[in-house]
């Protein structure tokens, strides 16, 4: 009942604002040139739909958003691990990778469009380096918690290296990976949309800023809304995979 009244109560309040949002707009409130209308966005979007136009532009967004999601989660995992046991390597790599995270993504984007062009490889390649880092750091500084004890246990019962990355580091890291994966769907997401939208032929980035060069504010804003549906039920998806995978974790409230 608790999770009932909570979801009633999102409803409620984006019913609300809609509703305001309407009548601002109708009744001069709102300039509908610039804030356009609900109603007239919700029949944007249908004729999408019901169209078929927007699916090639949702599946293009899809496969830049899950190529960057696994080869950006993948990487990080990977280097994560690596430099989390190799201490002496991490400590010669630390400034390089410092300095790395802290490049605007933004500036990458014309970077790879000149070296990928406009298709996929450009937008994976910006959504790759936003994931990439949350990956990393979150598996690097998982391993690194792995209690002193436990390794020291481990290797006088005989645990060899493999035993070890397999049933002490790994699982410790585990926790800190998934717990991440929200964030890094977000950021995949991000990087395929923000590609498209500065450079692209097709995609909901692209779709938002052909509506943006002719003044259509009504395009703009369904755009948004079929992107902002399109990241809730990805986000959805996440969080099942996710509780299914740390079943152990103690739920918060309102989950």
């Amino acid at each position: 009942m608790r999770g009932l009244r909570l979801r009633l109560w999102q409803v409620g309040l984006l019913l609300l604002f809609l509703a305001w949002w309407e009548w601002a707009s109708r009744t001069g409130r709102l300039d509908p040139f610039f804030f356009s209308q609900p109603s007239e966005i919700a029949g944007r979007v249908w004729r999408w739909f019901s169209t078929g136009e927007i699916y090639p532009h949702l599946y293009i967004t899809t496969l830049e958003m899950l190529l960057a999601f696994f080869l950006g989660t993948l990487l990080g995992v990977v280097l994560g691990l690596w430099l989390a046991l190799a201490p002496s390597v991490a400590a010669v790599l630390d400034p390089y990778i410092k300095a790395l995270n802290a490049i605007p993504r933004v500036v990458l984007a014309p970077i790879f469009t000149l070296w990928f062009g406009l298709g996929v490889l450009s937008k994976v390649a910006l959504g790759v380096t936003l994931v990439f880092f949350v990956a990393f750091f979150n598996t690097y500084q998982g391993v690194k918690e792995v209690s002193p004890v436990v390794l020291q246990n481990a290797r006088l019962l005989g645990a060899r290296p493999g035993h070890l990355l397999r049933h002490v580091y790994l699982p410790a890291a585990a926790s800190w990976i998934f717990s991440s994966l929200r964030t890094s769907i977000g950021f995949a997401v991000i990087g395929a949309v923000v590609g498209e939208y500065l450079g692209s032929a097709a995609g909901l980035g692209y779709v938002i800023a052909q509506a943006e060069g002719v003044f259509d504010t009504t395009g703009v804003f369904a755009g948004m809304v079929v992107l902002m549906v399109f990241v809730l039920l990805l986000d959805a998806v996440v969080g099942q995979v996710e509780g299914r995978l740390v079943r152990w974790r103690p739920k918060m409230e309102g989950e």
